[in-house]
């Protein structure tokens, strides 16, 4: 699985654990709902590092804790 799709698994699994919504996600991180929804509807492969440090201060998570996943751990190298 590419980054991008996992970093949407990623944001859609926090969103559940946390129990809100995407658009509430949006209001908490002070991302604005376009960027948030290109993320989730794959029109954005490459999410920028700033986008997901925001998504982690607005959760009060670190980035470690982001992307510190069975799924990012064992993803595969995307440069062969």
């Amino acid at each position: 699985m590419k980054t991008g799709a996992l970093v949407r698994k990623r944001i859609l699994a926090l969103c559940e654990e946390y129990h809100i919504t995407v658009n509430k996600l949006c209001t908490i991180c002070g991302i604005t709902q376009s960027t948030l929804n290109n993320i989730i509807n794959e029109k954005s492969q490459n999410p920028t590092v700033s986008t997901i440090k925001k998504i982690c201060d607005g959760l009060d998570i670190t980035l470690c804790e982001f992307f510190d996943t069975e799924e990012f751990n064992q993803s595969e190298q995307e440069i062969n």
